[in-house]
């Protein structure tokens, strides 16, 4: 389980990612994720400027190709030194088998390589929507158990999901996989473009054990403060 909530860094410089950390203390250690938006634009320097800065990164990247490309390129990406990365659960068996090895052949001796996990489905997508454009005629949560049962069997070490999702997950795979939940949402604010929100407390309550906060955080008129008070939520469940 992971103790600090992942703040999504949803920004597109460098520049305003920094005037958003010069608004934590400077000794706070955080848990980032890093998404295609920031590392399309800066690359793999934010992750060395995020890491030599003392934050633990999720990079989130979701890589989807043949296996032999997504096996390189986890090669590569586990030489950044992040925590956990991620590919599409929809890429196949093979391709997650091949994405873990990646990673294990690049992390340098002597470390223990990032941990990788695969989106089931987003959580911006509702049944009605997976239904009529992926042609997937099964329900939202068989989809994502079956993508999470494959994961586990191809050795990830868990899955994105909606925390709605989490308990069952577990249910299908095991406790200690990772159920590793955005769509979190403090108590009153507004859900913006996810579809299944649930408060941080609520989160834990119903199986998820890491968090990705994004919105709350980020535009709030004092992030620190946000942060402070969602991490407090989710401890205290924890506890």
């Amino acid at each position: 389980m992971i103790e600090r909530p992942i703040i999504a860094l949803d920004f597109s410089s460098k520049a305003e990612i920094e005037t958003f950390l010069n608004k934590f203390p400077k000794n706070e250690s955080l848990f980032v994720k890093v998404g295609m938006e920031i590392f399309y634009q800066e690359g793999p320097a934010i992750v060395h400027w995020l890491k030599e800065a003392g934050h633990d990164i999720f990079l989130d990247l979701k890589l989807h190709d043949i296996p032999n490309t997504v096996q390189r390129s986890m090669t590569g990406l586990a030489k950044m030194g992040v925590s956990i990365t991620t590919v599409q659960a929809a890429g196949g068996s093979e391709m997650m088998q091949r994405a873990k090895q990646g990673l294990i052949d690049g992390t340098p001796a002597g470390k223990n390589p990032p941990q990788v996990i695969a989106v089931t489905q987003l959580t911006s997508t509702s049944q009605e929507q997976m239904q009529k454009e992926q042609l997937i005629q099964a329900t939202l949560e068989e989809s994502v158990l079956h993508y999470a049962k494959q994961a586990q069997e191809a050795g990830l070490d868990g899955v994105v999901c909606s925390a709605w999702e989490a308990q069952k997950i577990h249910d299908t795979t095991s406790e200690n996989f990772m159920c590793l939940t955005p769509g979190i949402r403090p108590k009153g604010s507004d859900a913006g473009d996810q579809k299944r929100v649930v408060t941080p407390s609520k989160a834990r309550t119903i199986g998820s054990n890491a968090i990705v906060v994004g919105r709350p955080i980020i535009l709030a008129d004092d992030p620190y403060k946000s942060y402070q008070n969602i991490k407090t939520d989710w401890e205290e469940t924890i506890q």
